[in-house]
């Protein structure tokens, strides 16, 4: 592939991605893109992760987190990976793809989930109100907020459970006191939609800011107490990322917010070194176990996904100054 294909090879895709290449790559017009993204709750994927739903409950795959009756077959704990396929998931990726949440407001999803969808930690909980993890809050707190709920008591929630230096982890349930660059991540990313649907408070900017400075106090990349890399994930990117952490997906928040910092430029590194001779960039990983259908390419091969992601940050990070 010459380098001089690859927006081409980008715009030859499904409209989930297609609309975001035009807005972000190409400065197409308002009308342009909008009228692509219209189209991803009606062809595609988005039209095929739409009709995996159960228009009765409300749910995919008659779960939450996982599949009903996951955990009544003991073999699924033996598994490589946990599905994909449930209803956190499935509405995760439809907002992510941009898709207008219209046909899940005219199907009462929003409540037919609060009576019928039941946290697998704890079956008691609401669905609306979240569990005990970071990330899964994460996700709740976006998605209800896509589908036009008052989602407060998890913005409170996200307020109560940030450490003290800065930043969540899932497994504070567990006694950890230390924050997780993949928990702090994902929490920053749902922090931010709510700033972006109802203005945010101080209070919920001041939770950002802390995160966003326990993220660039590691230069993205880097352990605090030893300078070493964080993981091989760091660098490692992947899509659908999941709730996986990397320098590519933290670039990418730092760019929606507008903010260029001087720490961040290793992981803007790492990203130039992972582009390849055509320019496009490969997938990297994969993360394992059961999905609805495959959105991109396997391990080694030319990803679109990651391939505009990366194009769309570096655009970012060299048309501003940094601080």
């Amino acid at each position: 592939m010459a380098p001089l294909d690859v927006i081409s090879w980008l715009l030859d895709t499904d409209p989930a991605l297609r609309w975001q290449v035009e807005r972000d790559l190409l400065d197409e017009p308002e009308d342009v893109w909008l009228e692509t993204r219209a189209r991803v709750a009606t062809e595609g994927f988005g039209a095929r992760l739409l009709a995996h739903q159960d228009v009765e409950t409300g749910l995919w795959a008659g779960g939450a987190f996982f599949p009903g009756g996951f955990f009544d077959d003991p073999a699924n704990e033996e598994l490589p990976g946990q599905p994909w396929t449930a209803t956190t998931w499935s509405l995760t990726t439809l907002r992510e793809w941009g898709m207008d949440p219209a046909p899940l407001i005219a199907n009462d999803t929003a409540a037919k989930l609060a009576e019928n969808a039941h946290w697998e930690f704890d079956p008691s909980l609401p669905y609306w109100g979240g569990e005990v993890d970071c990330c899964i809050n994460a996700m709740t707190l976006s998605n209800g907020l896509w589908l036009g709920l008052d989602m407060q008591v998890l913005v409170d929630w996200f307020l109560e459970h940030a450490m003290d230096e800065g930043g969540w982890n899932c497994e504070w349930e567990n006694g950890s006191t230390r924050a997780s660059v993949h928990s702090t991540l994902n929490s920053l990313r749902a922090l931010r939609h709510h700033e972006v649907v109802t203005g945010g408070s101080d209070a919920t900017r001041q939770a950002m800011r802390d995160g966003e400075e326990y993220l660039l106090a590691r230069h993205l990349t880097r352990r605090l107490t030893t300078g070493e890399i964080l993981g091989p994930w760091v660098d490692h990117f992947l899509y659908p990322p999941r709730h996986v952490y990397s320098a590519l997906r933290a670039l990418d928040h730092f760019r929606e917010i507008g903010r260029r910092d001087e720490r961040m430029e290793e992981a803007v590194s790492m990203v130039i070194t992972a582009q390849q001779e055509d320019g496009t960039w490969l997938q990297q990983h994969h993360m394992p176990g059961e999905e609805w259908f495959e959105v991109d390419v396997p391990v080694g091969e030319p990803s679109p996904w990651l391939t505009f992601q990366a194009l769309r940050v570096l655009r970012w990070w060299s048309e501003g100054a940094v601080s």
